[in-house]
């Protein structure tokens, strides 16, 4: 059905004779509907001078805008230049048709007069009509706009627009597909109340220059969540609608989804090097992606590993991609403060508190105001101090050592420990309300025996990092040596690595790092190895190698990986293994 509707103001009775006149030259399937500011009786003349040609305006009712303003329809014509300026922007975006006709109700009160200004505008309004219906003008313009919809509706793009009270008049089906929303559920409504959060975030170009589009943002990324809660990663532009005499009237967004691009440029720099922190393991993917997610929420996090396996820097990263990341971080090591000075450093405390207090004095949560305090080992804090910790975390107040008023805290708490805090709870050690309210968003660390394949890659990033400070050029590391950095515990994970790999540049005097290079104590461990295995079968067999072989399809690297061995091991059994050479596999 195609529907076309004729709006003007005042009780010219302008809408009533287009209707009549386009009612006796519209085809079956054509609606007509006429509209006013408001529904008032049209003048008396506007029915005689009808009368008068045989036309009738008794078969059309004139409907208040208000009532219509979120019906769609094919084509708007609007009849005077009020009508145009106050006409609003309908679902789908019809067709605009403007004739600017005089309201002859306003003409000289002369009755002669004003009978021949109604004769003027009723000729002029039957001759536009009769030439709109002319060589099928109507369906031509609802062709072309079913066509522009059809192309917008097939873009894999997004398509929103909103006149300027944020009224949405179009939504395609790609806007649905990723926003989980039905065109009928937006449609007409203030684009703020239909998404919440703001879709655009409050931040897109209409909402911040209004009045002054030239400063419009064009394009922005937007992180989205659908109404199932799923999180979605927006590119979208912005941009400004204007009417023909270049007023602006709303907006366009065209947005995309690049979830997946992201989550694949994420995967891609994380496996580089992410915030400072270096692996490829999936146990570390995971770890970069809770500090992605976590960053801008607003509640304690607790990050768990043993010691060495980064935390601080986990913390560190939190911090720099939060909102806070322009307060400041402060990090505090719980374990190495003296028992009866934390809860003063902490809070800080008032002059005469305790002996030495000669004067007032601040403590971490106030020098981190607005941004982060980092407590590493919480598992070391008393009791009392743990209720203090407690009260900030609930109630974001706290009471400096000997104060009497309680001081506001706006800070985020991000804290570490190398204990099982659980079981510290159930021993009556750390309290078990703390450990709730800390546990809520936990980030483990798993230790870096756990992550047999970031080894290597770590060993070149320490290599490179200290370059400069040793001042020497090292090209490679020795199979053995690999070998034997794949294989050690390393109970002090990724800072004892570290620590090796510098010690063994310092005594490294060519460009290959060899095993006599390494530190004593891992050094020790490879002989302990050694001499644990004598005796022994060795760890790989002829059956069990070629297995491997064909479960990985000849892949020795994956071979290597599936037998739990280096693939320097892996290859030297194989040179010794000839007969392996001629095995179809």
């Amino acid at each position: 059905m195609l529907r076309i509707l004729f709006f003007c103001t005042g009780n010219g009775g302008r809408s009533l004779m287009a209707a009549a006149f386009a009612r006796k030259l519209a085809p079956a399937d054509l609606e007509i509907v006429c509209a006013g500011d408001v529904p008032p009786d049209p003048h008396p003349l506007a029915g005689r001078v009808m009368q008068e040609i045989g036309e009738s305006l008794a078969d059309s009712r004139v409907k208040a805008l208000k009532n219509i303003q979120y019906e769609p329809f094919d084509v708007v014509v609007t009849l005077c230049n009020q009508a145009n300026e106050i006409c609003p922007t309908f679902p789908g975006s019809p067709a605009r048709i403007h004739w600017p006709l005089v309201d002859p109700s306003k003409a000289d009160s002369d009755a002669e007069r004003a009978y021949n200004a109604f004769k003027t505008v009723r000729d002029e309004i039957r001759q536009r009509v009769e030439s709109l219906f002319q060589h099928d003008f109507l369906r031509a313009m609802q062709q072309l706009r079913r066509t522009l919809g059809s192309i917008l509706d097939n873009l894999t793009d997004g398509v929103l627009a909103h006149d300027f009270e944020r009224r949405i008049f179009f939504f395609n089906q790609a806007a649905q597909k990723i926003t989980g929303m039905d065109f009928s559920e937006v449609v007409g409504r203030d684009c703020h109340e239909v998404f919440q959060p703001r879709f655009c975030g409050g931040s897109c170009s209409f909402c911040e220059y209004p009045q002054n589009p030239a400063e419009s943002k064009l394009r922005y990324h937007r992180t989205f969540l659908t109404r199932e809660g799923e999180r979605r990663d927006l590119e979208m532009s912005v941009v400004t609608i204007k009417t023909p005499r270049n007023e602006q009237m709303g907006a366009l967004v065209i947005f995309r989804d690049v979830t997946e691009i992201v989550h694949l440029r994420n995967r891609l720099e994380s496996s580089r090097g992410f915030c400072g922190m270096v692996g490829r393991h999936a146990s570390m993917q995971e770890v970069f992606d809770s500090i992605r997610e976590l960053a801008d929420i607003n509640l304690p996090i607790l990050i768990q590993g043993e010691s060495g396996t980064g935390k601080e820097m986990v913390a560190t990263a939190l911090h720099q991609l939060s909102k806070r990341s322009a307060g400041p971080f402060v990090p505090v090591n719980c374990g190495a403060l003296p028992e009866g000075t934390l809860e003063s450093e902490l809070f800080g405390h008032v002059k005469g508190a305790f002996t030495g207090a000669i004067h007032d004095r601040k403590g971490r949560f106030a020098l981190a105001e607005g941004g982060t305090i980092f407590l590493d080992e919480i598992g070391e804090i008393t009791p009392a101090t743990q209720v203090k910790l407690l009260r900030v975390i609930q109630e974001k107040t706290y009471m400096p050592v000997g104060g009497e008023k309680s001081v506001r805290a706006d800070v985020r708490v991000i804290c570490a420990t190398n204990q099982d805090l659980k079981l510290l709870t159930r021993q009556g050690r750390f309290r078990t309300d703390l450990y709730y309210r800390l546990a809520v968003m936990p980030i483990h660390l798993p230790p870096l025996r756990a992550r047999g394949n970031d080894i290597s890659l770590l060993a070149d990033f320490f290599i490179d990092k200290f370059s400069s400070d040793t001042g020497k050029s090292v090209k490679e590391m020795a199979p053995d040596l690999l070998e034997l950095l794949m294989h050690y515990n390393w109970p002090g994970n990724v800072r004892e690595l570290g620590n090796a790999v510098q010690y063994a540049m310092v005594k490294c005097r060519a460009g290959t790092l060899e095993t006599e290079h390494l530190p004593p104590e891992i050094r020790e461990y490879s002989l302990k190895a050694v001499v644990s295995k004598a005796g022994r079968p060795p760890k790989l067999d002829l059956e069990t190698v070629r297995d491997a072989l064909q479960t990985t399809r000849g892949n020795r690297a994956e071979a290597a990986r599936l037998l739990g061995v280096s693939r320097t091991t892996l290859y030297r059994f194989l040179e010794n293994h000839e007969v392996l050479h001629n095995t179809d596999m």
